[in-house]
């Protein structure tokens, strides 16, 4: 039998359930979930192997018109993912509205890959309202083949990853084959942490925060971690420390524990928070930061 490999993006709007599915996908938790928008800022990949296939998962950033350089950036990631993609994931849910976001959905729409859309959340709707749905997408898209899907209940995935297969084009690998991303260690250690901060702050400051890490050092038996949570105003470093280092704290234990968990051994993390004013819009750090190409 011949073997198959192919890129396959994930794309679509902030909070449709696209790293979610890409976890349900990949069988890992490789990309963060929150229930706030912009969750996803890079381009992960999560890579699947079998005997005779590979597939490369890419979770991609929601589509957001721009108001910042680092949302550019964002924005950029998921367009270069229409480009490369053998196969393209389209998601969009059952609450959405359909226009949204049309010049990126027009970009799409003239891809000369296969499009399957993905309509996320159906656990939460009803038939008369997906039979409306699915109507509305296929004549907005009538090239795509249409999947209704809940990737929280795992409803449906299946039939999709069977077609992702089928659908996969002949090639060889283009990853080792035990290889499960493409990412570095510290990339999971920032997204653990700035899940935690995602999870615990309100309003503008979860927005405002980059994650880096200064010290991964690895033995047998623990993994010492140093990081830094950049923040954008003075204002900012108060809240996220908390009254006597609470707060700080709080998402120092969540994030430790979610840490030990992805590597499988115990881990001393310590957390230290830096004013870096507007580095969102700044060129310069946007690059150390791994969001505008070197």
């Amino acid at each position: 039998m011949e073997h198959k490999a192919g890129f396959v993006s994930i794309l679509g709007n902030p909070n449709v359930g696209k790293s979610t599915l890409m976890n349900r996908l990949v069988g890992e938790r490789l990309s963060i979930i929150t229930n706030k928008s912009q969750t996803t800022r890079h381009r992960i990949k999560g890579i699947v192997n079998g005997e005779n296939y590979q597939i490369v998962f890419s979770d991609t950033p929601g589509v957001v018109k721009p108001s910042y350089k680092m949302q550019e950036y964002m924005l950029d990631f998921s367009k270069s993912a229409i480009v490369d993609a053998d196969i393209i994931l389209y998601v969009t849910d059952t609450v959405e509205s359909i226009d949204k976001n049309m010049d990126f959905i027009e970009k799409v729409k003239a891809s000369e890959v296969p499009i399957l859309l993905v309509i996320n959340k159906v656990d939460l709707s009803n038939p008369e309202k997906l039979d409306a749905l699915f109507d509305r997408w296929k004549e907005l898209m009538p090239k795509a083949e249409v999947f209704p899907i809940s990737a929280t209940e795992n409803f449906n995935v299946d039939n999709l990853y069977k077609r992702i297969l089928e659908l996969l084009p002949a090639g060889e690998p283009y990853f080792d084959k035990e290889d499960l991303t493409d990412m570095p260690a510290r990339f999971f250690v920032n997204e653990i942490i700035r899940e935690k901060i995602l999870l615990n702050y309100e309003k503008e400051v979860p927005y405002s925060v980059e994650v880096v890490v200064e010290e991964f050092k690895e033995d047998d038996h623990r993994i010492n971690i140093s990081a830094v949570i950049n923040v954008e105003r003075d204002s900012q470093k108060g809240i996220i420390i908390g009254k006597q280092g609470a707060s700080l704290k709080k998402v120092g234990t969540e994030a430790r524990k979610d840490i030990e968990a992805f590597f499988g051994k115990k881990v001393f993390l310590s957390l230290y928070v830096k004013v870096l004013k507007d580095w969102r819009n700044k060129e310069s750090d946007l690059k150390q930061f791994g969001y505008k190409p070197v």
